[in-house]
């Protein structure tokens, strides 16, 4: 094993996310709980596809047409002061980062649902995020041409964005185990 620097997944402060005709391979195809290397070439498809259209990542979907994640994050929408994210039988990645926002969602007093989204409900969400190791915390201001929270980090993701930051680099003492130490 070797440990690298981590660099930033996204150069872009908030991202513009661009529906990908690729699906989401089924969990009886490839199981996402695994993170098989193979399964990362259906994400890899649906983000160059994304940036050959101009958008800075992929919003991808089930094969039933259900929001399923980013190309390499999961996802999270706002809806009236409530978070929204999908299953994980919607095909998902069941990522720490996510576990991790909903317990920082649960500290600030923020209801937190598991359910399917249909992607006309990202359209007309309140906000929207993505959430990953690599992408940590990053707004969608925009999703297939759709402006999302008027084009502006939404006061929700900035609260999470903000606390999940100061948690990471060990400035909360209060979610200290939250974190692994490395040596």
């Amino acid at each position: 094993m070797i440990a690298l620097p981590m660099q930033q997944y996204h150069a872009a402060t908030t991202l513009h996310l661009g529906s990908s005709s690729w699906r989401r391979i089924k969990d009886t195809g490839i199981p996402p709980r695994g993170k098989v290397n193979g399964l990362y070439v259906n994400n890899s498809l649906a983000r160059t596809e994304a940036i050959m259209n101009g958008y800075d990542d992929a919003l991808i979907l089930t094969e039933d047409g259900f929001v399923s994640e980013g190309s390499t994050s999961n996802i999270i929408i706002v809806r009236n002061g409530i978070l929204i994210t999908p299953p994980p039988y919607m095909d998902i990645l069941e990522g720490i980062t996510l576990d991790s926002v909903g317990k920082i969602a649960n500290s600030l007093g923020k209801t937190v649902q598991v359910r399917p989204i249909h992607r006309s409900e990202v359209y007309i969400a309140d906000e929207v995020f993505l959430c990953g190791t690599a992408a940590e915390i990053r707004p969608v201001t925009r999703v297939d041409n759709r402006v999302i929270s008027e084009g502006k980090l939404g006061p929700i993701t900035k609260k999470i964005q903000d606390m999940f930051a100061r948690i990471v680099r060990g400035h909360e003492p209060d979610m200290r185990h939250c974190l692994e130490p490395v040596s």
